[in-house]
């Protein structure tokens, strides 16, 4: 599909006061079905994302996105994800099954059967397990660094992405991977790339579950690695190349920070899992909000200051941080049920995935129910913080 390229639809065109409208996906494989029914809800709102920008699961979800229009987008999710999920050998389609699945025992029994199924079959147009362990594999190769084959995830790409449009500067697309060599952290950008499958795959390619990716004869590793959200590139883009604009960013979280005193050693596991891949939102939040106020406070002054000291050196550094941009930072965030354990991130179960679906679409409804998530923020650092858990928006 051939698109020409076209200015970017700005938010102000959907009278919303704010240049730029962002969605930034975190990553956590099968958890990442929250991230569908979170885009599924701004849809409904008609709010399009100028910007998606995504690590690992959120990478695929966000290229499915920005590779769409906007029409087909929701579509397009429920397709991948109702793939995904489609060759365990049990779906509990059943009103009777599920009514006696509600039980966090009996659930919490049905889900590791389908995690172990997804960690020996694999999750169907996603990745496959390997025949032979890597263990005997000759050194060197892919099958002899990771346990799973990840070629079925290329092809599921190359269906669902329109990689012609991801590219023509319609909505922007970022996807996080690390350099296996340097272990440098890089954004794979549309801005400045031109994003193929292997990009997305790239950002999501956890090791030593999945093979490295290769790109312009560099090797790389799952995004998550070292930073699993990418808000911080949306924002310090902006900064860095003189382009910071007014932000709407609805952060979509699969790991929370917080979480109960592990009490047996599933529980341990779980918790490292949770500290591990969270972005611990919530405090870079909190030190972006202390950073901006300065800088918009460096802003007022340096307008008042006298003509005659503009040109001073010390001045010229001080513009080069000063800012009067806003920020609304919108913050969901999935909260994992008593029944999930350590293995939720890769149980593959049609059920799950519906209640993960289920939840992020209710939580983005509940959250866009209060007009001022979408409102231009008038406090004195211009940065606004909405969390449906914290805050209880209802």
């Amino acid at each position: 599909m051939n698109v020409q390229l076209r200015p970017r639809v700005r938010a102000l065109e959907r009278r919303l006061p704010f240049e730029c409208v962002a969605l930034v996906l975190q990553g956590g494989g099968a958890l990442g079905a929250y991230q569908g029914g979170v885009y599924e809800a701004l849809a409904e709102a008609n709010i399009h994302p100028d910007w998606v920008a995504g690590i690992s699961i959120g990478a695929i979800n966000g290229a499915i996105i920005a590779g769409n229009a906007p029409n087909d987008r929701v579509g397009r999710l429920r397709e991948f994800w109702t793939h995904a999920t489609s060759n365990t050998p049990w779906h509990w389609p059943s009103d009777s099954v599920q009514d006696s699945a509600r039980g966090d025992d009996i659930r919490n029994f049905l889900n590791q059967m389908s995690a172990s199924w997804a960690m020996a079959c694999g999750a169907a147009g996603f990745f496959s397990a390997r025949p032979v362990t890597p263990w005997l594999q000759p050194g060197g190769t892919l099958a002899a660094t990771s346990f799973y084959d990840t070629k079925d995830l290329k092809r599921t790409l190359e269906r669902l992405v329109d990689f012609d449009r991801l590219n023509a500067g319609i909505t922007r697309f970022s996807a996080g991977a690390v350099n296996v060599r340097t272990g440098n952290f890089v954004y794979f950008d549309s801005e400045t790339h031109i994003i193929r499958p292997e990009h997305v795959m790239a950002s999501g390619a956890l090791p030593p579950s999945f093979p490295a990716i290769e790109i312009d004869g560099e090797q790389y590793w799952d995004g998550g690695l070292m930073s699993n959200t990418p808000l911080e590139w949306i924002i310090e883009y902006g900064r860095e190349h003189d382009h910071e604009q007014d932000t709407l960013a609805f952060q979509v979280d699969l790991w929370s920070s917080r979480g109960q005193l592990p009490r047996n050693i599933a529980d341990v596991v779980t918790r490292v899992k949770e500290i591990q891949f969270s972005s611990r939102t919530r405090a870079s939040t909190d030190h972006f909000k202390r950073v901006q106020r300065i800088r918009r406070a460096i802003d007022a002054l340096l307008r008042d200051l006298h003509e005659d000291l503009r040109e001073n050196d010390e001045v010229q550094i001080l513009k080069t941080v000063a800012s009067r941009k806003v920020y609304n930072i919108v913050q969901l965030i999935y909260r994992a049920q008593n029944y999930e354990g350590h293995a939720k991130d890769y149980e593959f179960s049609r059920l799950s995935m519906q209640d993960h679906w289920r939840a992020g679409y209710h939580d983005a409804v509940r959250t866009l129910r209060h007009p001022e998530v979408l409102a231009r923020p008038r406090s004195l650092d211009g940065v606004l913080t909405f969390d449906l858990e914290r805050d209880g928006r209802e």
